[in-house]
């Protein structure tokens, strides 16, 4: 089997474009990734979607995306696990270039949610999660995020404006990538007035819906010569899933499939998780942010607020989380998410991530969660 790099990578501002459809996202995205990477390229397309059927009244993204390329008849398709679905089509790209079944491979990520008021999003988001005994009741992934925060409130004894310094990080990193919805700073102060959206949670808990796309390509290492820029190797990837609906499930607040995952990439990678420079995690609400942390071993249960709170997880600190704004300055544009993701993370390994670039780095972890970590899919990248 061969080792697998990512030779180039592409993205497009996160935001609302009205006048962009998804194929015109996507097509940006795919331009980008392939001029960061001349002279490769992939033999089949993997495309990472959540709402499209539903947003778009649109289906069959890989014959969509690939009329509108230049690539040909290559092998396209969708693949879907909610929030966590573009890193489920970098999984895709990664198992067809380790097998040797091709030598090159593109992951594209992307998603418009701007066709529809926010409320009917809010309808389909939850589509993620189990119909039967949850979005059927009418829980919507905000309150059910809410309930988690209240529950770790309640067995933790913590009150709740421990969470206010991610969102607190998170807008400081995404105040300097040029490509994030929101650049702009926010304090202590600002975190509390906010107005609260679903008890405990306000609105600087919870990462706006949004369009975007990004692409990467990756390719065997004896792809090598073609390469301008720095290749970062994934030397650990791994997808695993728990119980659909929290009631399902031993412990709502252990983030299970995120603990196994992490362990089952950093066993490939040939770490341990606190060995790596950065921490792009996914931070669609702030009670996730917390739970994976600890689901990472990265703090105990019940204290990764913790981290946050004595500088650890800033840009200087011992493990940077987020560096260019995560979810919440960023923009969450749910399918595509976990793409930009991994773009952001090359750019750190690459030293590009300008004012945001984190010193020395080395070693990325990167996870990404559809639901409450119902699916995790944990990549780990190598300089």
């Amino acid at each position: 089997m061969s080792d697998v790099v990512i030779a180039g990578v592409g993205q497009i501002a996160v935001g609302e474009h009205w006048d962009m459809s998804l194929r015109s996202l996507a097509h940006g995205a795919m331009k980008a990734a392939m001029a960061d990477s001349p002279g490769i390229l992939p033999e089949a397309v993997y495309v990472g979607n959540f709402l499209g059927s539903m947003v778009s009244h649109q289906s069959n993204l890989g014959s969509l995306i690939m009329t509108n390329s230049s690539l040909g008849h290559l092998e396209s398709y969708t693949v879907e696990a909610a929030g966590a679905s573009g890193a489920a089509a970098l999984r895709q790209a990664y198992m067809a270039v380790r097998s040797g079944y091709v030598k090159s491979a593109l992951a594209l990520g992307v998603e418009k949610v701007t066709d529809r008021p926010n409320h009917v999003i809010e309808e389909f988001v939850i589509q993620g999660g189990d119909y039967d005994y949850e979005s059927q009741a009418g829980l919507s992934a905000v309150a059910q995020a809410g309930l988690l925060m209240q529950r770790y409130m309640h067995e933790y004894n913590v009150e709740h404006d421990v969470f206010a310094a991610f969102p607190i990080i998170a807008h400081k990193n995404g105040e300097k990538n040029p490509n994030a919805m929101y650049r702009h700073s926010i304090d202590h102060e600002t975190y509390l007035r906010a107005a609260e959206v679903s008890a405990p949670l306000n609105r600087y808990d919870i990462a706006p819906y949004a369009d975007g796309a990004a692409a990467v390509i990756v390719t065997e290492t004896d792809q090598l010569d073609k390469y301008t820029t720095m290749p970062v190797r994934i030397s650990g990837s791994s997808v695993v899933t728990d119980a659909l609906a929290l009631h399902d499930r031993k412990d709502m607040l252990a983030f299970h499939a995120a603990n196994i995952s992490v362990g089952r990439a950093s066993n490939q990678a040939g770490i341990n998780p606190h060995e790596v420079d950065l921490f792009e995690l996914d931070d669609a609400f702030s009670i996730y942010a917390v739970l994976s942390l600890e689901a990472a071993g990265l703090a105990k249960r019940g204290e990764g607020w913790k981290l946050a709170m004595n500088g650890k997880l800033n840009i200087d600190g011992e493990i940077p989380i987020n560096t260019m704004g995560g979810s919440k300055a960023r923009g969450n544009p749910l399918g595509a998410t976990g793409l930009y993701q991994i773009v952001e993370a090359v750019q750190q390994l690459r030293g590009l991530a300008g004012e945001n670039q984190v010193k020395n780095a080395e070693r990325a972890l990167v996870q990404s969660l559809g639901g409450p970590a119902a699916t995790v899919i944990t990549h780990i990248l190598k300089k």
